[in-house]
C-alpha cells in the first residue's frame, strides 16, 4: 500500500547561517545553525530514500524547521525564501515520486509572502506552505496575514501549521528556572509547542478567521496537538461567547483542521483522535528525522483498521487534501 508522511523534515544548514545568530538567539534558537541531527536533516538523496524504502514509505512531504526566513525582513527575506524553495524543488526533481515539498515564506512581508506562495504552487510543484508557529509574535488570526490565507484559498492548497519555539516573553514567564535543558524541552517538544500550536489554532476560531476565509486548509501535526482531547471542552466553554462566529468551535476546526500522526506512536492518542476528527481527517506522518521510520511504521503495521480507513490513513487523505496523484508508488 502507498504510504505519504507529511512532516518531514530538512535543514540547509548554509542558508541558515545567512540569518544573524543574534537573530536566531532572539528568536529561541541555541548557538549554531540549527536544531537535530544534522546528517539526516541535511540528505534529500540517496540516504533519505534509502532509510524510507525500509520502511515502505512510498513518498515524504518536506519542510523545514529551524531558523528561516520568517526571522529577516525585506529583499534578504524574500532571497532566502527563494533560494530555500529552489534548492528544494532541485532535490525534489531528482526523485519527484518519492519527495514533494511545502513552501517556506517571507512571513513577515504578507504580500511577499503570498507571493511566494504562488510561485512555489505554480510554477515549483508544491503542495502547500508550511509556517513555524508564530511570527514576529503574532499568529495567523492577525489580520496582517490576510494575503497569506487569501493565498492558500486561490491556490486551493494546505497551510501545514508547525510548532514553534515559544516568544522571549513567553519562555522567561513559563520556562525559565529549570534544571539544565528541562525549561527549553518543557518549552518545546516536551509540552510547549504542542499548547501554542493548538492556542493558534483555536485563536482563529475565535477571531473568525476561518469565516473570513471560508476555503482554508490547515493542518497540525502530533496526533492534533490536544485538540482532540479539548474540541467538547471548547464547545462547552465558549457556547456563549461565540455569537460572532458562524458555527461552534469544533465544527470550525473539524470543517478546516486535519492532522497528522507525526511522533506520537501510542495508541490511546491516535484512538482519540479518531473518534473526534474522523478516519477522513487524520493522515499518517513520522517527524523524520526527529522520530525514525521505522517506528511510525511498526505503529502504523499495528494498527486494527477496516481496509477503507487504513487506505485513508496511509495516503488517501493526503492524496485529496495536498492534490497528489494517486498513482500506486
Amino acid at each position: 500500500m502507498r504510504v505519504i508522511a507529511l512532516e518531514e523534515h530538512f535543514l540547509f544548514q548554509d542558508l541558515v547561517e545567512r540569518i544573524p545568530e543574534s537573530a536566531r538567539l532572539a528568536r529561541g534558537f541555541p548557538p549554531g545553525p540549527g536544531l537535530g541531527p544534522d546528517r539526516e536533516l541535511s540528505d534529500l538523496g540517496a540516504a533519505r530514500i534509502a532509510d524510507m524504502d525500509r520502511a515502505g514509505i512510498s513518498m515524504q512531504i518536506l519542510s523545514s524547521f529551524g531558523p528561516g526566513p520568517d526571522l529577516l525582513d525585506g529583499a534578504e527575506a524574500r532571497a532566502l525564501a527563494r533560494e530555500i524553495n529552489d534548492r528544494l524543488a532541485a532535490a525534489i526533481a531528482k526523485h519527484p515520486d518519492r519527495l514533494g515539498g511545502f513552501a517556506h515564506l517571507p512571513l513577515r512581508n504578507p504580500q511577499d509572502a503570498a507571493d511566494e506562495f504562488r510561485r512555489a504552487v505554480r510554477d515549483l510543484k508544491f503542495c502547500g506552505a508550511i509556517v513555524n508557529g508564530t511570527t514576529d509574535d503574532r499568529f495567523l488570526d492577525d489580520q496582517r496575514f490576510a494575503p497569506v490565507l487569501a493565498m492558500a484559498e486561490e491556490l486551493g492548497v494546505p497551510i501545514y501549521l508547525h510548532p514553534h519555539l515559544p516568544p522571549e516573553s513567553v519562555r522567561k514567564a513559563y520556562f525559565d528556572r529549570l534544571p539544565g535543558t528541562t525549561g527549553f524541552q518543557l518549552s518545546g517538544p516536551g509540552w510547549g509547542w504542542h499548547s501554542e500550536t493548538a492556542l493558534h489554532i483555536l485563536r482563529m476560531v475565535l477571531a473568525g478567521t476561518f469565516d473570513r476565509h471560508p476555503k482554508l486548509k490547515m493542518i497540525v501535526g502530533h496526533m492534533g496537538e490536544g485538540l482532540p482531547a479539548m474540541l467538547m471542552r471548547c464547545d462547552q466553554v465558549f457556547r456563549a461567547e461565540t455569537a460572532h462566529l458562524s458555527r461552534s468551535v469544533s465544527q470550525t476546526v473539524l470543517d478546516h483542521v486535519s492532522i497528522t500522526t507525526s511522533g506520537l506512536f501510542t495508541l490511546p492518542p491516535f484512538e482519540v483522535a479518531l473518534a473526534v476528527f474522523g478516519a477522513d481527517r487524520i493522515m499518517f506522518s513520522v517527524d523524520y528525522p526527529y522520530a525514525p521510520n521505522q517506528v511510525g511504521r511498526r505503529f502504523l503495521d499495528a494498527l486494527k483498521l477496516p481496509q477503507v480507513d487504513l487506505e485513508k490513513l496511509c495516503h488517501g487523505n493526503a492524496e485529496r487534501v495536498l492534490n497528489l496523484a494517486t498513482a500506486e508508488a
